[in-house]
């Protein structure tokens, strides 16, 4: 029996699919988020389970509005939002970085992720019984940017902002929000990492990287607390990746 509901944005790929089969794998209801069809059915088709796929753009406010309309048609309410959603563009130092770049990162990382949780906020504050809880996905970035990353890490660190003051004004709702930094998942995006990467004195080398499967664990356990409690932040980074001490 369905008990609870998640929605999980960027669902076709890499964090977002574990996540979304994570939360299959502990019975809940899953809404699977993102901007093409098909990944989303395929991810649909292996997890099972009582789910439904919605392809909508997070940067567009009236999909964001018919995904969450569609959200409580199926299920009636939502209980966790996994705010995954997210591009990394081109890597190039700041003084060669392209506008529209720069404007494409926010979209989708910053403003992407306050359209979600702004529908999700008003849903979780007049459902019954009421209240919820919101997840952003940050990055290691949030907290020490890597090289020629300046949108990506601009976007990140402004998620740190939203998680806080989403945190604050869902105090007198029931509205939980905490924020999972992740350092080296492997995923399509970090695969490369593995062989090389650029690293902060210019140069390039391996790093190394972790299972997907524990990031989607860490995100179970965060949603699968009471209300009354709340991992704020969480960074789970790959044991050896350079991280502290990096630069």
């Amino acid at each position: 029996m369905i008990e609870r509901i998640a929605m999980v944005t960027g669902a076709g790929s890499g964090i977002g699919r574990a996540v979304a089969g994570a939360f299959a794998a502990a019975h809940y209801g899953v809404v699977l988020s993102g901007r093409r069809l098909a990944p989303l059915e395929q991810v649909a088709a292996e997890i099972g389970g009582n789910t439904i796929v919605v392809e909508s753009d997070v940067t567009a406010p009236d999909q964001v509005d018919r995904l969450f309309a569609r959200t409580r048609e199926a299920f009636g309410r939502i209980d966790v939002l996994f705010n995954n959603a997210g591009i990394f563009t081109k890597a190039a130092p700041i003084d060669e970085i392209d506008l529209e770049d720069w404007r494409a990162s926010l979209d989708t990382n910053l403003t992407g992720a306050f359209l979600c949780t702004r529908a999700a906020f008003r849903m979780m504050k007049a459902q019954d019984p009421r209240g919820g809880r919101i997840i952003n996905n940050g990055s290691i970035s949030a907290q020490v940017p890597r090289p020629h990353s300046a949108p990506y890490a601009a976007t990140k660190h402004a998620i740190t902002g939203l998680t806080k003051a989403t945190a604050l004004d869902g105090r007198p709702y029931d509205i939980a929000c905490g924020q999972i930094d992740i350092g080296n998942a492997e995923t399509e995006m970090t695969r490369g990492f593995a062989q090389s990467v650029r690293q902060a004195d210019g140069s390039f080398r391996a790093e190394a990287v972790m299972d997907v499967r524990h990031v989607a664990e860490a995100v179970l356990y965060m949603a699968g607390l009471p209300l009354s409690a709340n991992v704020q932040f969480m960074t789970l980074a790959a044991t050896k990746m350079p991280w502290i001490g990096r630069g």
